[in-house]
Parts: structure tokens; C-alpha cells; sequence
């Protein structure tokens, strides 16, 4: 067999082996079955849900029809000049996740939308100029596409506000890889304005159109935020419009019959999705390994997590929650900034009359890339949440065969990851011979796609801190010493490695941190202002955790003049619970389990509403009632008062075992212990289950349910399994003696009773230094929501 792999992104891209998407045209998926993935979402994300369900319907509508031509121009551009921003590009290159985000695109659009090789055209860093822009979108798009046609056109880079000659107020654009800055000499702005992108994709004939700007239009004067990289000019630059920017303009006005006054670019055609809007910041992460814009790894990996149906109910909200978190908490909490910009007349949602046709009939985690002689498998990963890709072991995955009911999947173990790519070898008889066509087995090819199997994590997985910019050296050298002395903890300098927090100074010359305290606080309950204030930089000297958006971990405040060691060893307890709740997060699976369950948060006063609802994607039973029709915009808001509850569905074949837990809005570890059969004591250590077709209820009691008089962000994680939670159970037996609280807050043990849960979930004929999950017998969701004053 001859070396196979796929080609990445340069240019217009070369035929290539992929998926003959004609094999698929037959498949098809009810949209009963798709609902159990995407009704799951309205997590922790300031994003316009209606606006979201306007964008994936249309989305997946447009990009799910195998009969019409689908034509994409994807643009990344990280190798900026520095007279393009008026900065210095750190480490040399302005952005680094620009071109990554091409490849998540163009890996999206062939596996798992039928796209053609030669119809999907890239530009990246140095052939990314105005012009050439420009002139691909009228040579690739507007010339090719024809009536019906799907169109998509995806931009990442920096952004800008741009104050014209003669204009009243500044103006958005994108910035070409020529778009220097104008001076006195040259006041010209090389800029693709955001006008003339709106009179491009109105110049095409066809409605079909998706427009993807991961990019930002702050002006902020400095280029991260945190440890995130913001994607817009520091500064909003003014001058001359290229004339020949303004010929272009005036030609398709001429041709479209327009005059300039119509032009709005909050209203272009088709579905338009954004990194940021208003005043918010679009920025981009790392990873281990990797970097990638927030908006394009959350839309891209829910996208490989969907199967085709008429209607995605999705947040995206949820999506760059579960994909962010290196940092579990920080990456999350800042895209929640992140606003959605959509077509107004996209507002309401769409109600397709059929379920459309597909290229695939399942959800996937990746694709494999090439196959060498050897039988040696390459794949790439980028349908995986991202806290999971980079902390991966020697996971199981399942090729999926075009035809399944012919050919069962064949596994392949992961041997070592670099980025998005990990290396992966055959499970089960001769490699070689098992790769071919005609092995009995059958033969696995490039194209196919995967799904996860078997969940590998290590046991020596550690939290990362990275130390903050702020810090001197001397700081720098006393934090690391301190944080070598906890366990299971570690850091790194904050931006050369991937970090899931960041320790620094809390005398800063900014805002940051007032503006991330909640309304009120622990110290003083029902404040309108925080009990913590920042001043001006004196003799005193504090410390705190932050989030990588640089927003501080309130909790980990303190305004007493504190040495750094002192300082670490009083964030301890925190740092304990912060990483307990990473390894929740690294159990979250709703996108991979084979369990059939669905969980709600709601509210039962001061009235019954659904606030957030999630379901298993790969359940093989199809849930009793249709999912939740959530119509809530924004993040979810509990306020102070309401009282809560948590139900969960069991649609599975066999009961089903439980455990809540998390972090409430002052970062305090938070049990839900699940309760006992037939009303036995605690000390019989007998969990109850949730029998087949049944819904059990957490929080039935006024005083568990009640929200506490503390604003902030509060994170629950819902674990359920097939086998009791033996060890768990133990564990809590001490706690329970007495009585059996729905809610048992400021626990203790909280980190011995995540490792509790890992252990009970662990298949033990798995290598002892790793945890083993199977994803047929667990399945973990989390629920991110705010608590805000009344």
C-alpha cells in the first residue's frame, strides 16, 4: 500500500483521497436522534441563543445538501508585520491560531460536509493581501456559485476600528497581510472594509451563505489579555480610503443598485457569526500544542459532534465551554464574553419541513489522515473537546466504516499526540495485514472518520498556574519554589506554555480586576460594591489567582501586604479544589457517551423554568419526550433566592447510578450525595439508582435548593454510571452518618472525592499508571451558570 496523506492548507488545495461522499447520500438520521445531542446546550456563554439557533439551522441546513455545490474561502493570517499593528509581535508572529483555524475549517468541510477538495480555496499569512482577497472572492465565489449553491467564507485575523477621511465614526474592517498603518507620509488605510464585505456577499446569486469572522474590533493598546492573544489592532488607526477600495465600492453599488446609506453590516445575507460584538474582545488560546481562535475550535468541534437533522438545538455557549478549557475555568470564562452577530431577519428560529440529507449518519471525533506501508495510522483529533486532546493518553478510537451494517469498527490505540495529530496503531492481529482492503476484517482509509471508544487519562495529570507577566523575577523564582511544594501542582511562565491559571500581582494599573468581582461579595453580603477595592500601586503587595483573560479569582484576593510564598500557601485549599474540578472536567463526555441520559437545571421559584438542558449524543435509544425548546439569550442567570433543582432522565436499557458535585459562586467545593436504597441508613452503603425510563430530582427540599446571597459563577458536574460508586460511597459514609443532606457545601475531601469517582469509573485491566473510561458505561455533563442579585 502506498503512503497516503491528506494536504494541508496552502493555496488552492491539490485532489486529494477523501470520503466519496457519494457512498453516503443514502444515510440518513430521524431527528429524534439528533436532538439527543443538541439539545444540550445554554451553558456559560454571553451568546444569543435565538441567534445561535438561527446560525446552526441555517448552517447545518446549507452545509448538510449533497446535491448542490458547496464553495468556501477560508482566509488565516498569523505572520502580521509589525507596521501592520503598531506593536512588536511577541515571539515573532502577532497571532499564532490563525492558520490552525483553516485547518479546522477545511478538515470540517471535507469529513463532514461533502465538500470537494478543489472547491474549497485558502489563503494564509503572505498570500492573504487585500487584493488577493478580494479578487478570490469574485474569482472563486461570486463567479462559480449559482443560484442555491452553499457559500462559506471564513476570516481569521486582526480586526480593526478604522476612523476614514470625512466620516463621521469609526469603521470596522479586516486586516490583509498588507494592511499597514498609514502615516503622515502615506495616510492611505489598505484595509478590507467591512462595507465592501457586505457588497461582495450581497453580489452572490445565491442565499446560501455562511460568513465566519473570528476576529475582533476593540482598539485596547496592548495585544493580550491575560494569557489569551486579542485579535484586533491595539489601535484604531484613520486616513485615506484606498481609492482602489473605493472603486470596488462604487462598482458594486452600481451593480447591485444601491446606494451606500442601505448598507448595514449587522444585517448582511445569509448567517453571520462572529468572535465578538460591540465593545467585546475576540482572542485566541493555547493549547498543548497548539493554538486556535476560541469561536472556530468551539463551532468547528461541536459541528464533528452533530449528526444531519433539520434543526441543531445548540448554544454555542456550550460549545467554546467544552472546548476551551485548558484552563478549565479561564478560557471558559472569557469566551463568555464573546457576542453572536447574526441577520435580523435569522432572529427567529427556522422551522425546516424535512430532515435533509447527509454525508454522514454519526457523530465524530476525527478523521484518519494518512496510513503509511507499515499499517501506522495518523489521525487528527480536532472534533475532540480541547481539555481532552491535550491531555490524552493511549486512548481506544473506532474507525467508522461506510457501512455499518456490513463491517463492524475497528479500533486503533494512540501511541503520541503533537497538536491536533496523534499517531495510532491497529488493535487486534497483523497491522499491516489488517490495514488491507481485503483482510477479513476489512480495510481502513484515509477519510474514514472516528469516534472515541475508550477514554485514556494519566495519573500524574497536575494543574497548571501560570506565573503572570506582572511578577519580577525574584517573584517569579519564590512562586515556583512554593507551587513545587503542592501536590499535583505545577507552573510555567504564563504564554510560553499552556497554563489553566495564572498567579500574579493584584497592584495593577487596570481595571481588570474590579470589573471581575461580582456584585457582591463573601465579605459583605448584599454590597452594592466589592468588599475588595484596587488602588493605585503603594507599599502594599497582594497576590490572587486570575482567570487567563487575566480576570481575578475573587476569592483568591487579599489586601494585606503578603510574601509570595505566604501567599501561595494561603490559595492552597484553592488550588486543591480548582484542580478537582479539571478533572471533572476531563470526565465531561455528553458529545462521546453511550448511555442515554438527559439532564436539566431549572428553577422552581420564584417560577418553573427549564435554564439549561443537556443530553448524550451516541445513545442508541431515542429519549421519551422531545427536548427542551430554550429560547433564554445570553449566559444563564440564576438569581440570588431562586431555588434550583436538577433532574435527570434515564432512557437507558439498565439503571443508572449518580453523583453531583462542583464549585458554587464563591468557589466552595459543593456535594450532591446520591441517596440509598429503600431508605437504608448511610452506613449500608447502598446507592440508589435511576431505574430505565425514570427521572430522579436533586434538590427536592427548600433549604438545599435555595441560591445563597453570593454573585458569581457557579459550575455543577452530574456523573452517572452502570456500576455503583463504590469507593465514592465510602467515602462519603462519614459525612452521611447522621443524616443524608441533598447538598453538603465547604467539603472537605473535595479532591479525595473526585479521585474517588475516577477510580469507580476506571476499568481495571487497564495499565495501572493511566485511568481508563468507557464511554458505554459513563456519562458526565456540566452545567455553568451565573447567580446574579435579584
Amino acid at each position: 500500500m502506498r503512503y497516503r496523506e491528506l494536504p494541508l492548507h496552502s493555496g488552492i488545495q491539490p485532489a486529494c483521497p477523501i470520503l466519496d461522499s457519494d457512498r453516503y447520500k443514502s444515510m440518513r438520521v430521524n431527528r429524534r436522534e439528533f436532538l439527543q445531542r443538541f439539545g444540550s446546550i445554554l451553558a456559560a456563554l454571553g451568546l444569543s441563543e435565538a441567534g445561535w439557533f438561527a446560525l446552526t439551522d441555517r448552517s447545518q441546513q446549507v452545509l448538510a445538501q449533497p446535491t448542490r455545490r458547496k464553495l468556501a474561502l477560508l482566509i488565516g493570517i498569523n505572520q502580521y508585520p509589525e507596521a501592520v499593528g503598531d506593536f512588536v509581535p511577541p515571539k515573532g508572529t502577532a497571532l499564532n491560531g490563525c492558520l490552525t483555524d483553516v485547518e479546522l475549517q477545511r478538515e470540517l468541510l471535507l469529513h463532514r460536509f461533502g465538500f470537494q477538495p478543489a472547491d474549497i480555496l485558502t489563503l494564509t499569512d503572505h498570500q492573504a493581501t487585500r487584493s488577493a482577497i478580494e479578487s478570490a472572492f469574485q474569482a472563486h465565489l461570486i463567479d462559480q456559485a449559482r443560484s442555491g449553491d452553499v457559500v462559506l467564507f471564513h476570516f481569521s485575523g486582526l480586526g480593526s476600528q478604522v476612523l476614514l477621511d470625512q466620516a463621521p465614526t469609526e469603521q470596522q474592517s479586516l486586516v490583509p497581510i498588507d494592511g499597514v498603518l498609514p502615516t503622515a507620509d502615506n495616510p492611505i488605510v489598505n484595509d478590507l472594509m467591512l462595507e465592501t464585505l457586505e457588497l461582495l456577499l450581497r453580489s452572490l446569486p445565491t442565499q446560501q451563505i455562511i460568513t465566519v469572522l473570528d476576529t475582533g474590533f476593540t482598539h485596547l493598546g496592548r495585544v493580550t489579555q491575560g494569557s489569551l492573544r486579542i485579535r484586533s489592532r491595539p489601535s484604531a488607526p484613520s486616513g485615506q480610503l484606498l481609492e482602489a477600495e473605493q472603486t470596488l465600492q462604487s462598482q458594486l453599488l452600481e451593480r447591485l443598485q444601491l446606494s451606500r446609506a442601505t448598507l448595514h453590516w449587522a444585517s448582511p445575507p445569509g448567517v453571520l457569526l462572529t468572535g465578538s460584538g460591540g465593545d467585546q474582545v475576540s482572542t485566541e488560546a493555547q493549547w498543548s500544542g497548539f493554538h486556535a481562535g476560541l469561536l472556530t475550535y468551539a463551532l468547528t468541534q461541536q459541528l464533528w459532534c452533530s449528526t444531519s437533522t433539520t434543526m441543531l438545538n445548540v448554544g454555542l455557549g456550550q460549545a467554546m465551554r467544552t472546548t476551551t478549557p485548558s484552563g478549565a475555568i479561564g478560557k471558559a470564562k472569557q469566551a463568555a464574553e464573546h457576542k453572536q452577530q447574526f441577520n435580523s431577519s435569522n432572529q427567529k428560529r427556522l422551522n425546516l419541513t424535512a430532515v435533509l440529507d447527509s454525508n454522514f449518519a454519526f457523530s465524530a471525533d476525527g478523521v484518519v489522515r494518512s496510513i503509511d506501508e507499515e499499517g501506522k495510522v495518523q489521525l487528527w483529533l480536532g472534533g475532540l473537546p480541547a481539555i481532552v486532546l491535550e491531555n490524552v493518553g493511549a486512548s481506544l478510537f473506532a474507525v467508522m466504516p461506510a457501512d455499518s451494517e456490513n463491517q463492524s469498527p475497528r479500533l486503533l490505540q494512540l501511541r503520541s499526540r503533537e497538536g491536533l495529530m496523534a499517531k495510532a496503531k491497529h488493535q487486534g492481529g497483523n497491522e499491516a495485514e489488517s490495514m488491507r482492503s481485503s483482510s477479513p476484517l476489512g480495510g481502513i482509509e484515509v477519510g474514514q472518520v472516528v469516534q472515541e471508544v475508550m477514554r485514556f487519562l494519566p495519573r500524574n495529570l497536575n494543574l497548571t498556574v501560570g506565573l503572570d507577566a506582572s511578577l519580577e523575577r525574584v517573584e517569579r523564582v519564590d512562586a515556583t519554589s512554593a507551587f513545587a511544594t503542592i501536590p499535583q501542582v505545577s507552573s510555567v511562565i504564563a504564554g510560553e506554555q499552556s497554563a489553566d491559571l495564572l498567579f500574579g500581582k493584584t497592584q495593577l494599573k487596570t481595571a481588570t480586576l474590579t470589573a471581575a468581582l461580582p456584585p457582591t461579595s463573601p465579605n459583605s453580603p448584599g454590597s452594592a460594591t466589592p468588599a475588595l477595592t484596587l488602588e493605585p500601586p503603594s507599599s502594599k503587595r497582594g497576590y490572587a489567582l486570575f482567570f487567563l483573560d487575566r480576570s481575578a479569582i475573587y476569592t483568591s484576593l487579599n489586601q494585606d501586604d503578603e510574601a509570595v510564598k505566604t501567599a501561595i500557601h494561603r490559595m492552597t485549599p484553592q488550588l486543591q479544589a480548582l484542580f478537582a474540578n479539571k478533572l471533572l472536567r476531563l470526565l465531561e463526555n455528553q458529545g462521546s457517551s453511550r448511555l442515554g441520559v438527559r439532564a436539566t437545571l431549572l428553577t422552581t421559584a420564584p417560577q418553573e423554568q427549564i435554564i439549561s438542558q443537556q443530553e448524550t449524543a451516541r445513545a442508541p435509544w431515542a429519549p421519551p419526550q422531545p427536548y427542551a425548546d430554550l429560547q433564554t439569550t445570553g449566559l444563564p442567570e440564576v438569581a440570588i433566592g431562586s431555588r434550583i433543582q436538577y433532574q435527570i432522565l434515564n432512557y437507558s436499557d439498565r439503571p443508572l447510578y449518580w453523583i453531583g458535585l462542583g464549585l458554587d459562586a464563591e468557589g466552595i467545593p459543593v456535594v450532591y450525595p446520591p441517596g440509598f436504597a429503600n431508605d437504608s441508613s448511610p452506613a449500608s452503603q447502598t446507592p440508589s439508582s435511576i431505574a430505565p425510563g425514570a427521572t430522579h430530582t436533586l434538590l427536592q427540599t427548600d433549604a438545599d435548593s435555595l441560591i445563597q446571597p453570593s454573585s458569581g459563577i457557579t459550575e455543577t458536574h452530574l456523573i452517572l454510571s452502570r456500576s455503583p460508586f463504590a469507593q465514592t460511597a465510602e467515602l462519603l459514609n462519614n459525612k452521611l452518618r447522621v443524616s443524608s443532606p441533598q447538598r453538603m457545601s465547604n467539603f472537605t475531601q473535595f479532591l479525595a472525592l473526585v479521585q474517588a469517582i475516577l477510580q469507580d469509573l476506571h476499568q481495571t485491566d487497564a495499565p495501572a499508571d493511566v485511568y481508563a473510561f468507557d464511554v458505554n458505561q459513563w456519562a458526565a455533563f456540566s452545567f455553568i451558570y451565573e447567580v446574579i442579585s435579584a
